[in-house]
């Protein structure tokens, strides 16, 4: 019983999730989880065998152990040009990733807290731009680059990574949701400039969905490959996954096991972003902003 406006209301007791209800969810979880992280319990297991054994077996339990054999195998081939991709790509996903989220986090707070003329028109063209694939503007890509000499050079791959139609849709959301106006106004009630609060305010309110947009940025550039592969003909620009994929065209020139020990090490930076970064996935961090 509670009492609202001087009656008392009957509360309704809660009610708890039948067993039936509740195992066939875990169920279809553990379904899922079994699903994608099987690839990478195969990748694991047969990286970590002896050189050679890599498709031998069943694939999904250890048969010896030759892991650090394999990387230096892997090190030595070709003169070492396996971590000169992975440089690239740490290179091309560190920059992308924070330049787009930086502009994702700017755009996305204009739209939400700022009336200006046009403002729907735009945002409807951010919403239409995210439903279109980013594979269909690899060949204007490509001859707009061509046109003002840019294939072979890390800008044709760094220029597309930072435009993020979807960051932007994200950092538009939450910002609307999650920064208070009030805030916004006693800010300006103190002298604040309206970028001082921005950085100041609107960012640390903004975190959890910056860092969502950040990690779809690195993941998505790490694994592109359709356009790098078209403006990268140097194999000393490329990124890992154009250079793993060339290696597997060429199996007479580079052992297919090392094709397989490159994708594990190559994954294992986004497995450590997303460990590293985990704890800002929070969210109401903006509550008690208001009493």
């Amino acid at each position: 019983m509670s009492t609202v406006s001087g009656k008392r209301v009957a509360l309704r007791p809660r009610r708890e999730t039948a067993p039936v209800s509740r195992g066939a969810v875990m169920g279809l979880l553990g379904l899922s989880a079994l699903y994608f992280l099987f690839p990478l319990w195969w990748l694991i297991v047969s990286a970590s065998k002896p050189f050679g054994e890599q498709f031998s077996g069943t694939g999904l339990w250890f048969d010896g152990f030759g892991l650090f054999d394999n990387i230096a195998r892997l090190s030595s081939q070709d003169g070492g040009i396996f971590w000169r991709w992975m440089l690239n790509s740490v290179l091309y996903c560190g920059v992308g990733a924070l330049v787009g989220t930086a502009l994702s986090a700017l755009t996305g707070y204009a739209l939400a807290k700022y009336d200006f003329p046009g403002r729907g028109a735009l945002f409807g063209t951010i919403l239409a731009a995210v439903l279109v694939p980013k594979v269909l503007f690899t060949l204007p890509l490509y001859l707009m680059f061509s046109g003002v000499q840019l294939i072979d050079n890390p800008l044709a791959v760094l220029l597309p990574s930072v435009v993020s139609p979807f960051g932007v849709y994200l950092a538009r959301v939450f910002a609307a949701q999650t920064v208070p106006d009030e805030v916004l106004e006693s800010g300006r009630l103190d002298g604040a400039g309206e970028f001082r609060i921005f950085r100041s305010i609107g960012l640390r309110m903004m975190l959890p969905a910056l860092v969502t947009i950040f990690l779809f940025q690195l993941v998505e550039i790490w694994n592109n490959y359709l356009l790098p592969s078209m403006v990268l003909g140097d194999d000393r620009l490329q990124p890992v996954t154009v250079g793993l994929v060339g290696w597997n065209a060429s199996h007479v020139a580079v052992p297919p096991p090392l094709v397989v020990i490159g994708s594990l090490v190559s994954v294992i930076p986004l497995v450590i972003a997303f460990l590293a970064l985990q704890r800002f996935w929070r969210a109401g961090m903006t509550a008690g902003a208001l009493k």
